[in-house]
């Protein structure tokens, strides 16, 4: 059966249980490993992480859209600094490897996220001498900030829970911001088989859409099938909506003229942690056509360190 927008489109609001707005963990997602919370506090509230995010095999990074919170991991705390909102700058993030107490606390308040991934659900690739990860907090200035692509094919990437930013057992996180009118994760790609070249992930987006003078703004997501993937997705998405993508194309993410879009992508797979893609080869061949093209001045819409743009060309 065709999954579409109906099973993999969440709109804002849909998914929340209380105290979150966004609630999406392996089991709500029909699949196996990586989850997303989004959570207003109010100044002042203290919040400790329920079952799903802080015990067993879940590790977590936290990732303030809207303010500065502390995280406090056992009887550490770690200050994040956080932002106006995802369009207005860089944020410092925390990661917190499996089994450890987390609790959320915020002076003036804000929202933020928390993307988890499992595991403890088996692996053929890991070395069983490998070191568990650590605590860690990445700050903003030391966030790794790529400019992919080229002309309306332009966006900005916060490597902020990458396998080069970030050591993690499973969980990859970035960001996306795509000036008004461009496209991004195009070509559309996939990462749904194990071969060389391509590594199996879930993956959620998490939208916002920077507002207009009079509209909340809007943009459109797109994810469709192969001879090994039935799935057909078009949504029109606004902030607070999530879209699932557990197998199949994805691509383009469009932003309407006059909105900025952003996006949180959080991946997790069986495999090696790894962020390995194909191309949709009837789409591939327009990377040749950024040659030569300048990246949009727009970019970076966000900064907190200088940004690299001899990335071009790559996914997101």
């Amino acid at each position: 059966m065709t999954q579409t927008a109906r099973e993999l489109h969440l709109p804002a609001g849909s998914t929340g249980e209380a105290p979150w707005q966004v609630h999406i963990d392996p089991a709500r997602a029909g699949w196996t490993h990586c989850g997303l919370q989004v959570v207003e506090l109010a100044a002042g509230q203290l919040l400790e992480l329920a079952d799903g995010t802080d015990i067993g095999g879940t590790e977590l990074l936290v990732v303030p859209l809207a303010g500065g919170c502390t995280v406090t991991v056992d009887d550490d705390s770690i200050a994040l600094q956080g932002r106006e909102s995802v369009f207005t700058g860089i944020t410092d993030t925390a990661y917190v490897p499996a089994g450890r107490t987390v609790r959320l606390s915020s002076v003036d308040g804000g929202r933020f996220a928390i993307a988890t991934a499992r595991t403890d659900c088996g692996s053929d690739v890991q070395a069983p001498e490998a070191a568990a990860p650590a605590v860690a907090h990445l700050a903003a200035a030391d966030v790794p900030v790529e400019l992919r692509g080229a002309g309306q094919a332009s966006r900005q990437v916060n490597n902020i829970g990458t396998p080069a930013a970030l050591a993690a057992e499973r969980l990859i996180v970035c960001e996306v911001l795509t000036p008004a009118g461009n496209w991004s994760s195009w070509p559309p790609h996939k990462h749904d088989e194990d071969r060389p070249g391509e590594s199996v992930l879930e993956e959620i987006y998490y939208f916002e859409v920077a507002p207009g003078p009079e509209s909340p703004g809007l943009a459109y997501q797109r994810v469709y099938g192969h001879a090994g993937a039935d799935v057909d997705v078009l949504a029109e998405v606004r902030t607070g909506d999530v879209v699932l993508v557990p197998q199949g194309w994805h691509g383009p993410s469009m932003a309407a003229p006059g909105y900025h879009l952003y996006y949180l992508n959080v991946m997790a797979g069986p495999g090696e942690r790894a962020w390995n893609i194909c191309d949709d080869p009837a789409h591939a061949w327009v990377r040749n056509g950024w040659e030569g093209q300048l990246v949009d001045e727009r970019l970076p819409l966000a900064s907190a360190a200088p940004a690299d743009s001899s990335a071009k060309g790559e996914r997101a």
